[in-house]
Parts: C-alpha cells; structure tokens; sequence
C-alpha cells in the first residue's frame, strides 16, 4: 500500500496537476489511507494543504457517487435485481429503510459500513439526493477532521526517524482495517441470524 502511494504522489511532485490528481485518485480507492499519508506529506511541505483538502474531498465524493452507481447499475442486472425483494437482502432493506439518515451519515465515520450501505442505497433505489446530501457532509467532516489529526502528526514527528515515523501512521492505518473487518463479520453474523429467524417464523406459520 504504501510503496503504491509513494510512488504514485513521489511522481507527480513538481506538477499542482498532476499532484491533485493523484491525490484525488488515491482518495477514491483508499480515502482513509489516503488522508493519513497526504496529511503527514502536507506537514512535509510537500502539497499545500488547500490543494490537498480540494483533492481528498473530490476524491472522497467521487467514490461516494461511484458507490451508489455500482449499486443502481447491479439492481438492472437481470440476475441480480431479483434480490432487491429477496428474503436475503430483506433484513439489510428493514434496517435502512429504519435509520436512513443515520446510517449513510456515519457511514464514513465506521470502518466498513460505507461499502456496504452506499452500494445498497443504489441497489434499493433510495433517492439519490437524499443519498448524497449525507454522503458528502459526512465525508467532508471525517475527511477534515483526519486530515487535520495528520497533520499535527506530521508537524510532530517532523524529526522523528522515518521508517518509526511512517509506521505509527501505517499501524493507525492498520487498526482501521481491522476496526472494518470486525464490523463486516458483526453485520454478517446478524444479518444471518435476522435471515434464520425469518425462515424459522415462516416454516412456523400455519398455511391458510
């Protein structure tokens, strides 16, 4: 992760271009990542930091319409938009419809639920403007609020040696794939146990 980072930002230094642009494509694959290392980079002096905040935040809205795009384009699939009413995507649909706004509005605070909740908001169909009028606050508030943490970081360890320096920031980046992948197992595990409750209530269900 951090050699492709390295070698995609390293190249385009020189270039404000060439820079934002790579900024922003870093943003739209790995927006938290991203943030850390252009925050501790911003303190280096390396991107000013209004060209870094513009980039990551294109970036970061990008990838939040790309999200919702995967999903409305895979509900047109003929073989997937049977599921859009499928006992298996039932209890996903009941827990959004529930707490729309709040779930989409942390979606950028809680590692792994932005995949998730944002591709299902296309697959259901939720109004696009809904969507993205909490998608993009809620990006921009992490967004500022990581950035700013990494920067005073940089501005810090400015001293420190790099390879101590880049691996507390790699192990705080670390902790968040973790934090993501116990949330991912957590939902899975409820989401199956919603689905065996449904299917043991209907199997119960006395026919007319």
């Amino acid at each position: 992760m951090f050699p492709f980072f390295s070698h995609l930002i390293g190249g385009a230094v020189g270039s404000t271009m060439l820079l934002s642009f790579a900024v922003v494509l870093s943003a739209f694959f790995l927006e938290d990542a991203a943030t850390v290392i252009v925050g501790v980079l911003a303190a280096d002096g390396i991107i000013s930091v209004p060209v870094a905040l513009l980039s990551l935040y294109l970036g970061s809205m990008a990838a939040d319409v790309m999200l919702y795009t995967i999903g409305w384009v895979a509900c047109t699939h003929p073989r997937l938009a049977h599921y859009v009413d499928h006992e298996f995507t039932a209890p996903l649909r009941a827990w959004l419809e529930s707490r729309y706004t709040l779930i989409i509005f942390s979606g950028h605070f809680v590692p792994g639920l932005r995949f998730t909740t944002y591709v299902a908001s296309g697959f259901f169909r939720f109004p696009f403007s809904k969507y993205i009028s909490l998608a993009i606050p809620s990006g921009l508030i992490l967004g500022t609020t990581l950035f700013t943490i990494s920067y005073l970081f940089g501005s810090f360890s400015s001293t420190w040696i790099g390879e101590v320096r880049w691996g507390v920031a790699a192990l705080f980046i670390i902790s968040i794939f973790f934090v993501a992948r116990h949330n991912i197992l957590m939902y899975r595990a409820k989401k199956d146990s919603l689905v065996a409750e449904r299917t043991d209530a209907d199997t119960h269900t006395p026919s007319a």
